[in-house]
């Protein structure tokens, strides 16, 4: 178990070939540089469309460690479009929808002028090889009067609890509250 926590969530193959440190922008200046390369990268996604070809991602980047884990998920580097041919499948836009966060190992193909919102965007553009969706996990609001501040000094069980002025109240609650 201790093992499986630090493997890799793509194909080892792809992992070891594939470039984990680059920067979009240089593939948007130099594509002829770096077209057919195998790359490994996280995003989370803007959009999942259905073309008549494949699927289409737009994704915000977000670079990858060794194992393929999204390093920062809140510094983005720009976005980039991801292709999954139709006959390896088809990513359900409402599985793959947006704010799920992704890894892939893809080659880049080309550079396609697109837009966001009125902007004008240079896209670099991936063909998925693989790629490995990320669980959801829940947003637990830590303000729940079930946690802060009710947590201290309610964390240990005592016939009198404290409230966060320190004053002693009688009750056999644990955080402190009736229900």
């Amino acid at each position: 178990m201790l093992f499986t926590g630090c493997a890799p969530v793509l194909d080892k193959r792809f992992m070891e070939e594939g470039a984990r440190e680059f920067q979009l922008n240089y593939l948007v200046e130099t594509p002829e540089a770096f077209k057919d390369h195998l790359f490994i990268l996280g995003g989370v996604i803007v959009e999942t469309k259905l073309t008549e070809n494949a699927s289409q991602i737009e994704a915000l980047f977000v670079p990858v460690n060794s194992s393929g884990r999204l390093r920062d998920s809140q510094h983005y580097q720009g976005r980039f479009l991801a292709l999954f041919s139709r006959s390896k499948g088809m990513l359900d836009p409402l599985i793959y929808r947006k704010g799920r966060e992704i890894t892939m190992a893809a080659d880049f193909v080309e550079v396609r002028k697109g837009k966001i919102d009125e902007m004008e965007y240079a896209y670099p553009v991936f063909e998925v090889r693989q790629i490995y969706l990320w669980d959801e996990y829940p947003y637990y609001n830590s303000y729940w009067p079930g946690y802060y501040p009710y947590y201290y000094p309610y964390y240990y069980r005592s016939p009198y609890f404290y409230d966060p002025w320190m004053r002693p109240y009688p009750g056999p609650y644990w955080y402190g509250h009736p229900w």
